[in-house]
């Protein structure tokens, strides 16, 4: 097996170093011992735009999407895939290193979906753009940190908080949906998306796009 190659590194603000390591074709990016993104795992980053824009009626119209955390970029380019040219993507990233990644060593994973006309990128806190836009987005899509637990940096559990999901309600329009990825099942999270107001929907989606890999979750809310 080929060793890991560390190829780059940055800085969350108010948290851990990531690292982007390199083995053959694959890439990874990891926080301390934990793996957090893996270009051999997409199924479920995918499954959270595609899922999200059916639920949108299959993107009809101009919809205007806000995707919380580039990651690898697998639920932006899925999105594009699935939406019409009319179709606004804004896409927040707080780390500016995941962009350069994706720019750089990571750029044949990219596509150019950086570059679509659709996209633009905001370097920037998801919660602040949240919070700045209220009747503005017809879906949110969360895939930040590792779900509710807020394992990246502590500032990321406001999101999933009582005040976070409100704010969240508060952007979307009218029959908007939150889309929210997780690596694991949290009931308490799912109390307080009722508790907000929004009828869930909670899907257990593969790791993998072959469907295998480990399961993970997703939660499709809308206001009820």
């Amino acid at each position: 097996m080929k060793a890991r190659e560390l190829i780059g590194t940055a800085q969350v603000p108010g948290g851990e170093p990531l690292r982007l390591f390199r083995r053959g074709d694959d890439f990874m990016i990891v926080l301390d011992r934990n793996e957090l993104m893996s270009s051999r795992m997409s199924g479920s980053e995918e499954a959270l735009a595609l899922m999200t824009i059916e639920r949108l009626g299959g993107g009809a119209g101009a919809p205007h999407l806000l995707i919380g955390g580039y990651g690898m970029g697998f639920t932006l380019r899925a999105a594009l895939g699935a939406l019409p040219a009319t179709a606004r993507i804004t896409v927040a990233e707080l780390v500016p290193e995941i962009i350069q990644w994706a720019r750089g060593p990571m750029a044949e994973l990219a596509a150019g979906c950086l570059d679509d006309k659709r996209v633009m990128i905001v370097e920037s806190d998801v919660a602040e753009i949240i919070q700045a836009g209220p009747g503005t987005y017809d879906a949110i899509l969360l895939d930040v940190d590792n779900g509710p637990d807020g394992l990246v940096r502590d500032t990321n559990e406001w999101l999933y908080s009582a005040r976070g999901l409100a704010a969240a309600r508060a952007a979307l329009k009218p029959g908007g949906v939150l889309a929210v990825w997780s690596a694991a099942p949290d009931a308490a999270f799912v109390r307080r998306l009722r508790s907000a107001g929004f009828r869930v929907d909670e899907v257990a989606v593969r790791a993998r796009s072959n469907g295998k890999g480990p399961r993970h979750v997703i939660w499709f809310a809308v206001p009820a």
